[in-house]
């Protein structure tokens, strides 16, 4: 069973979602979105196309079929009592925005401090990585991330900053080309004291 044909289990919602349709429907309506651009889906260069789109998506939004809690299900204690900052910066990450499925790229800064232990620094990579790999909004992957380190890391806070310039506006609309939009969110100790706010700060623009 391919990517693109799994019933949809993912999202932790308590409301039903459809099932997927199979491949074969999803390439029929990418070939009626390319007729609809004005284009003629029969003709060579777009023959194969509904294929190689149907799976582009297997990829853009294989986030739906992972799981952020095996991802932090391994922690590491022997840390020879280190329980200062954790942060990895500049990690990259591309997405699509659910108002117009086009995408938005950038870089997302987390940090965190530990209470129970640490986790594989490439984890926090991936987490940012199953999120990304759905239809967001930069707002609500901003808060996914973060709820999932304190849910399965139990850490004294953390601290989550993504930085993302979204092609539904240097695109189209506006046009507003190189525009960025930031996004961030605190929890714990990173809530309740502005120090520790500033040293993130200092620290991804060191």
């Amino acid at each position: 069973m391919d990517a693109m044909t799994k019933p949809i289990g993912a999202l932790r919602t308590s409301t039903a979602l459809p099932s997927r349709p199979t491949r074969e429907e999803a390439e029929a309506a990418v070939r009626t979105l390319l007729a609809w651009a004005g284009d003629d889906p029969n003709r060579e260069g777009l023959l194969e196309t509904p294929a190689r789109v149907v799976r582009a998506y297997g990829e853009f939004f294989g986030g739906y079929d992972e799981d952020a809690g095996a991802i932090l299900a391994k922690t590491f204690k022997e840390v020879g009592g280190y329980d200062d900052i954790v942060l990895v910066k500049d990690i990259p990450f591309s997405s699509h925005c659910e108002h117009h499925m086009v995408p938005f790229v950038g870089k997302a800064h987390i940090a965190y401090l530990p209470q129970e232990g640490v986790v594989g620094l490439s984890k926090l990579a991936r987490l940012v990585d199953v999120f990304a790999r759905r239809l967001q909004t930069q707002e609500n992957l901003t808060a996914q991330i973060i709820d999932a380190i304190n849910e399965h890391l139990h850490p004294r806070g953390a601290a989550v900053m993504l930085e993302a310039e979204h092609m539904c506006m240097s695109m189209r609309g506006v046009r507003a080309h190189g525009a960025a939009t930031v996004t961030h969110r605190f929890t714990g100790t990173f809530a309740e004291d502005r120090v520790e706010q500033d040293r993130f700060y200092a620290m991804i623009r060191r």
